[in-house]
Parts: structure tokens; C-alpha cells; sequence
């Protein structure tokens, strides 16, 4: 019998004020896309997302695509409940996706249908090997460009999703877009099949540039849309309401 959304588990993000806007959390073994410009904190709240997993003793696994994994913890804000011990003990795993690339031998800049297959397998084996329960990709956009095609991108999303959330996986999928999108994806595929999409923006007022959030859709979960100011600190993500005229509250 399948459960209903009542019944449902949520994976908790940790971010406090996300958890509220979802009513508990990510319904467990969801796809969610997060998506948003340049500098508006995709990386810092997914990585957030992945240490609390870890600090619950929950298996997490980030595959970082565009960037060198020792930089980016380099260069990410010093969260005050980050341990060393969640990489060392193997609760919280780093993997560089093209060097994955490497040795699957997919050196070309499209990838074949089978590749695509042989790519999908390998990051699921991975994921049950590690015995995975929170995963993030950052960017999903970039996997996409290796894809290139609208069919190709349905296909791999599609068959990811599906095989993580039999692991009970829940997984983020971080999404680059640009300031004037009107889409929540760089190919417009992306949006259509993920389970939840989160955007995250920059917003100007009075001079100084904002950055936002807002939950667009989640299935499996009622779920506010109003947007929330956002700000990045060493206790974590901080979400405070935005009242209409573009003032916040405390």
C-alpha cells in the first residue's frame, strides 16, 4: 500500500527555518532542484544540508562537478558545527564527478546514451556502497552540458531519481541559472521532473543586494511560498520572513 504524505517520513535539512517552510522537512527519497543565479548560496545550503545529515549519523555524499572538493571546503563559510571527524569516519564523502569522468573513460564532451547509463550506475553503486542517505550534485547544469539534449537530460535525471530514491536517498540537485531567467533551469528539463524545486535569488534594496528564497513546489508536502530573506552565518542558513513592501522580520 502506498503511503500517504501524512505517513510519510521527512529528511530534516537542519536549516530551521527551511524545516518550517516544509512542514518538517524533505518528504524522504525526494529530487529536489535548487536552483538560483550566481552568489546566492546554492553550494552553502546544500553542504549545510549534507552535515546536519551527517551530524544525524545519516551517510552523505557530494559530488562536486565544477569545482575541486579541498577548494570548495576551503573557501565555504566555517560553519561552527562542521567536525573534521564527519569526513574522516566517512559519514560525510566528497567525490570529484569528473574525475569519475576519467575512469569511466568518457573523455568526449557528449555523452552517448549508454555512457549516460554506464554514468547513472556508476554514481547509484556508489551511493549503495556508502550506503548514502543524503546526496547533493552542484551543478546538475554542468552534468547537463555533457548531456546536451533535452531527451538525454530526462533520461538521466529520470533514472538517477528513481534508483536513489529506491536507496531511500533523498538527494539535491543544484541548479545554475541567470539572474534574468524567466525558467528554473538553464535546458527548462530539469524543473519539470524534479520532485521539488527550491529557488534561491538576489533581490536589491535600499542599496544593498539581498539574497532570497523561495520553495516553488515539493511534492509529497504542503509548503509555504512566500519568499524569505536569507543569510549565510557561521551557526548556518538564516531565513527571515519578507513582508510585503520588502522589509523583513525579526
Amino acid at each position: 500500500m502506498a503511503q500517504t504524505s501524512a505517513e510519510r517520513g521527512r529528511c530534516v535539512t537542519g536549516v530551521e527555518g527551511l524545516d518550517t517552510v516544509l512542514y518538517g522537512g524533505i518528504p524522504r527519497s525526494n529530487t529536489v532542484l535548487l536552483t538560483g543565479s550566481c552568489g546566492t548560496g546554492k553550494t552553502s545550503l546544500a553542504l549545510e544540508f549534507l552535515i546536519h545529515g551527517a551530524a544525524k549519523g545519516e551517510n552523505s555524499l557530494f559530488l562536486s562537478v565544477t569545482e575541486d572538493a579541498e577548494k570548495m571546503l576551503a573557501n565555504i563559510i566555517p560553519y561552527n558545527f562542521f567536525d573534521d571527524d564527519f569526513v574522516k569516519s566517512g559519514k560525510l564523502v566528497f567525490i570529484d564527478l569528473p574525475v569519475m569522468y576519467e575512469r569511466l573513460g568518457m573523455t568526449k564532451a557528449e555523452l552517448t546514451m549508454e555512457e549516460i547509463d554506464l554514468l547513472v550506475t556508476a554514481i547509484v553503486s556508489l551511493a549503495k556502497e556508502l550506503d548514502t542517505k543524503r546526496l547533493v550534485i552542484d551543478s546538475i547544469t554542468s552534468v547537463c552540458y555533457k548531456l546536451k539534449t533535452s531527451e538525454k537530460i530526462r533520461d538521466f535525471i529520470l533514472k538517477l531519481s528513481k534508483s536513489l530514491s529506491a536507496l531511500d536517498c533523498t538527494s539535491i540537485l543544484v541548479s545554475e541559472v541567470s539572474t534574468q531567467s524567466s525558467t528554473y533551469s538553464t535546458f527548462g528539463v530539469e524543473e519539470a521532473i524534479s520532485d521539488g524545486i527550491v529557488l534561491m535569488a538576489n533581490m536589491e534594496r535600499r542599496g544593498d543586494l539581498l539574497r532570497t528564497l523561495q520553495v516553488i513546489k515539493m511534492r509529497g508536502t504542503m509548503h509555504s511560498r512566500a519568499k524569505y530573506v536569507l543569510d549565510l552565518t557561521p551557526e548556518g542558513v538564516l531565513l527571515v520572513p519578507l513582508l510585503k513592501g520588502g522589509s523583513t522580520r525579526a
